[in-house]
C-alpha cells in the first residue's frame, strides 16, 4: 500500500539520522555495486540492473522477477536498492499482512500513475509464498500487461509455492547462500563505515570466526550479533569485542573446530566410527558439534552416504537410500532445517545392523586385479554381435540362464586364473542373512567347490 504521512515522515527522519536504526538496516547497500554475494545476478545487462534503469526500456523493458533464496541472502536488500536507485514509483507489500484488496489498490494506483504522469511502478511483494492461489491470481493482469514490474521474494521453492501462470510471466532468480568471505567482508565494512560502527570497536580473528559460524551465511544475523556484541563491549569500557563477550551476548559457546584443520577430520572420523560402533548418542554428539561449528551440511551428508555402504551394506539395504535421500534434501533446504534431516539419517545408520562385506569384497577383488590376476574373458562370454565373432568362437556355447527352470546356468564366468575365487563373504546380520543363503545356493548350483 502507499506510505502514509506518518510512514513518510519516519523514513525521512531515518535518512537524516540513521543512528537509531538497527545496524543491519544502516548497512543496507545503497547501490548494486555495494551488494555482497550474488554476483551471478549483478552482471551488466542483468534483470536487476535493468530494473534500476542502467539499461533497457520500452518494448524490451525489464521483466518482473521472483527472488528465491534462504533468509539473509539479500532478497529484501536487492528490492531496497532498486527502490533507492530507480526513478520509478516503488511500492512495498508483505504477503503476511496484505490481501487482494491491497494488491488491487496498488494496481489501480499504478495504472493512474502510468496514464496520468507516465511514471512506472515497481511492486515489491515479500514472502509471496504466503499468498493463496486466488491472491496470486490477482497479480496476473498487472504483470502480464506490465502495469507494474513485480519483484517478489520467497524462501520457499517457487515451483511449489507460486502459481504457474505467474512463474511463466516472471524471471526466476535464485540467490545463493552467502559464503564466509561474503559475510566477513560485510562485517569488516560495518566495523569501519560511518554508517556502521565507525571504528568504535575492533573484532579479533577468533571472535570473527565464531561470529561467522553463528551467522551461517545469514548477513542480517551476522550484523545483528555484531551490533549486540559491540554494545556489550562498549558498555564494559572496552574497544575490542572479545570471544567471551560475543559468547555471553549471543548465549552460544564457541565450538573448538577448525573446518580446514585437524578438528574437521577428527570429528568427522569420530562421527563415522560412532555410527560403525552403533553408539547413536555419541554419533549425535559429533553431528551436533559439526553443525554448531558451521560445517558444510553437504560434507556431512557425503560422509553418511559412504558409511551406508562401507559399514552397513546389505545388512540393511535401505541404509544407502536413506543416506542418499538425506543428501538430496540437505542440498535443497540447507541449514537450519537440514539439521533435522542429518539427525534422521545418522540415527537410522547408527541403529542399523552392520556389515562390511561389500567393502571387503571389492577390496579383495581389486587387490587381485592389481596383482595381475585377470586373464582373458572366457570365449562363450565374449561379445558375439559383430560380424566374424562366430568364426572366432565368441559367444559360442553360452547358456542363457532364463531358459532354465531355476534361472541359473552352471558355466564358467570368471577367467581361468580366478575360477574358484570367492570375494563376497556375507554376514548373517540383519537383512544380509538372506544374501548368505542366496550365495550358498547359487555357488552350489554353479558347481563351485564347497569348503
Amino acid at each position: 500500500m502507499e506510505p502514509d504521512l506518518f510512514t513518510a515522515a519516519a523514513e525521512e527522519r531515518q535518512e537524516k539520522d540513521p543512528s537509531g536504526s538497527p545496524l543491519a538496516v544502516r548497512m543496507r547497500p545503497r547501490t548494486l555495486d555495494e551488494v555482497v554475494g550474488q554476483q551471478h545476478l549483478l552482471k551488466p545487462g542483468s534483470p536487476l540492473r535493468r530494473l534500476v534503469g542502467e539499461s533497457g526500456g520500452g518494448p524490451a523493458g525489464p521483466s518482473s522477477v521472483i527472488l528465491w533464496g534462504p533468509p539473509g541472502t539479500g532478497k529484501t536488500t536487492l528490492a531496497y536498492v532498486v527502490s533507492k536507485a530507480t526513478n520509478k514509483r516503488f511500492v512495498e507489500l508483505s504477503a503476511i499482512t496484505a490481501g487482494v484488496k491491497e494488491v488491487r489498490a496498488v494496481i489501480d494506483g499504478a495504472r493512474r500513475a502510468t496514464g496520468g504522469f507516465g511514471k512506472e511502478t515497481v511492486l515489491f511483494l515479500d514472502e509471496i509464498h504466503r499468498f493463496s492461489k486466488a491472491q496470486q491470481d490477482s497479480l496476473l493482469p498487472a504483470v502480464e500487461n506490465r502495469w507494474v514490474t513485480l519483484i517478489a521474494a520467497t524462501t520457499e521453492n517457487p515451483y511449489f509455492s507460486v502459481i504457474s501462470p505467474l512463474l511463466s510471466r516472471s524471471l526466476l532468480l535464485t540467490l545463493e547462500p552467502l559464503t564466509d568471505d561474503d559475510v566477513r567482508g560485510l562485517l569488516r565494512r560495518a566495523l569501519t563505515d560511518e554508517r556502521g560502527l565507525s571504528g568504535a570497536v575492533t573484532l579479533p580473528e577468533d571472535t570473527e570466526e565464531h561470529l561467522l559460524r553463528i551467522a551461517g551465511g545469514d548477513a542480517r544475523r551476522a550484523l545483528t550479533a555484531l551490533e549486540a556484541a559491540a554494545g556489550a563491549a562498549l558498555d564494559k569500557g572496552g574497544t575490542e569485542i572479545g570471544l567471551t563477550t560475543l559468547e555471553e551476548t549471543v548465549d552460544r559457546a564457541a565450538v573448538k573446530y577448525d573446518r580446514s584443520g585437524d578438528q574437521h577430520y577428527d570429528v568427522a572420523s569420530a562421527l563415522i566410527k560412532s555410527i560403525r560402533g552403533s553408539d547413536v548418542d555419541a554419533a549425535l554428539h559429533y553431528l551436533a558439534r559439526m553443525i554448531e561449528a558451521g560445517e558444510d551440511p553437504r560434507f556431512i551428508a557425503r560422509r553418511l552416504m559412504i558409511s551406508a555402504s562401507e559399514d552397513i551394506g546389505l545388512a540393511e539395504p535401505n541404509a544407502l537410500p536413506i543416506a542418499v535421500a538425506a543428501a538430496q534434501a540437505v542440498a535443497m533446504i540447507g541449514f537450519p532445517e537440514a539439521a533435522l534431516t542429518l539427525s534422521h539419517a545418522t540415527i537410522a545408520l547408527a541403529l542399523a545392523p552392520k556389515s562390511n562385506s561389500a567393502t571387503m569384497a571389492i577390496g579383495a577383488a581389486m587387490e587381485d586385479v592389481r596383482k595381475g590376476l585377470a586373464g582373458p574373458v572366457p570365449p562363450h562370454l565374449r561379445d558375439g554381435h559383430y560380424k566374424g565373432a562366430a568364426k572366432l568362437g565368441h559367444a559360442q556355447g553360452y547358456v542363457y540362464p532364463h531358459d532354465l527352470p531355476e534361472g541359473i546356468a552352471a558355466q564358467q564366468y570368471a577367467p581361468d586364473a580366478l575360477q574358484d575365487r570367492e570375494y563376497y563373504t556375507p554376514t548373517r546380520h540383519g537383512a544380509e542373512a538372506r544374501y548368505a543363503d542366496a550365495v550358498e545356493w547359487t555357488r552350489r548350483h554353479l558347481g563351485r567347490k564347497q569348503p
